[in-house]
């Protein structure tokens, strides 16, 4: 069986390495599936879930909140600007965040500028996604 490797960084950290049988991403322009072989390829992702099927066959959420992907033919490289395993997302602070940015949108006289709520309340609305994605998962 081919495999790729994977490797998923944020500014921080290294959040994931290791060899896959497929990786499927948000893409700038839609998502995105990558098997081993792929075109090389460069692009922005968007924030949102990525899904790492392993060499083992079990699956790997992730989120990310925006960045570049980089495919080569021997790998994926994901540089994300924020990327959180799945089973770490809070759902409680996520919702909070949520709430904090419509009430940011709502109000006239907010410290927090529309165009930072709007990128917020994206952010919140994709890792509540990978959320229910990861709970789906969970109960299979």
């Amino acid at each position: 069986m081919k495999t790729l490797q994977v490797d998923v960084v944020s500014a921080e950290k290294e959040v994931f390495s290791g060899k896959a049988q497929f990786v499927a991403l948000p893409g700038e322009q839609g998502e995105l599936g990558i098997l081993p072989g792929h075109t090389p390829l460069i692009t922005r992702i968007r924030p949102g879930t990525v899904r790492i099927k392993m060499e083992d066959g079990d699956e790997e959420l992730l989120f990310v909140a925006g960045g570049i992907l980089e495919v080569q033919p021997g790998g994926v490289s994901v540089l994300a600007d924020t990327a959180i395993r799945g089973k770490d997302l809070d759902e409680a602070k996520v919702n909070e965040a949520k709430r904090l940015a419509e009430q940011a949108l709502e109000s006239k006289s907010s410290d927090m500028n529309y165009a930072s709520a709007q990128a917020e309340l994206a952010i919140s609305f994709a890792q509540l996604s990978a959320i229910r994605r990861l709970k789906g998962k969970t109960r299979a």
